[in-house]
């Protein structure tokens, strides 16, 4: 190897900027790792940058018990509600995580749309089912509002992204 060069394989990276403004609000160090909290810091492997949005994390959270929530319904039950608001939960996080991973603003821009149109119809499926009483009213309203929050964080991103398209020279 000459002056200069590095070995096959070995790449160089770049250290990333730290995210700025409200919805890039990186949550506490112990989820910022995987693996449980019982894991030595030495041990844990930094996630993926999107993992990092409190507004994915939300997201992420909703969907787990969203999810939890449809094991315990039979499938007889609510065939067609249950796969609906299990794939509109599981959207959500899919299209933040594309958004943030996105290169283009208009691509960023487009995939926080599509969660935002995601997260209102999770809303309007968990309202569906606390209608046909397979979901009591406190835990539905829970979850709407929880959505809300959601919505309301993807929109700052949108906004976030927006200005920063419109000061590019």
């Amino acid at each position: 190897m000459g002056c200069g060069m590095k070995p096959a394989g070995v790449r160089r990276y770049r250290k990333s900027r730290q995210s700025r403004g409200p919805v890039f609000k990186i949550a506490e160090e112990k989820n910022i790792y995987a693996g449980t909290d019982k894991t030595p810091a030495e041990q844990r492997v930094p996630i993926a940058g999107f993992e990092k949005l409190w507004v994915w994390q939300k997201a992420h959270a909703l969907m787990l018990a969203v999810h939890q929530f449809c094991r315990g319904l039979t499938r007889e039950e609510t065939r067609r509600d249950r796969d609906q608001i299990e794939r509109s939960s599981a959207s959500v996080c899919d299209n933040i995580a594309e958004g943030h991973g996105a290169y283009y603003y208009n691509d960023k821009i487009k995939g926080f749309c599509i969660a935002r149109k995601e997260a209102g119809e999770t809303q309007n499926h968990v309202r569906t089912l606390c209608g046909k009483s397979f979901l009591n009213l406190k835990r539905a309203d829970e979850w709407v509002l929880a959505y809300e929050e959601v919505i309301r964080g993807i929109n700052g991103f949108i906004r976030y992204v927006r200005d920063k398209k419109s000061r590019k020279p």
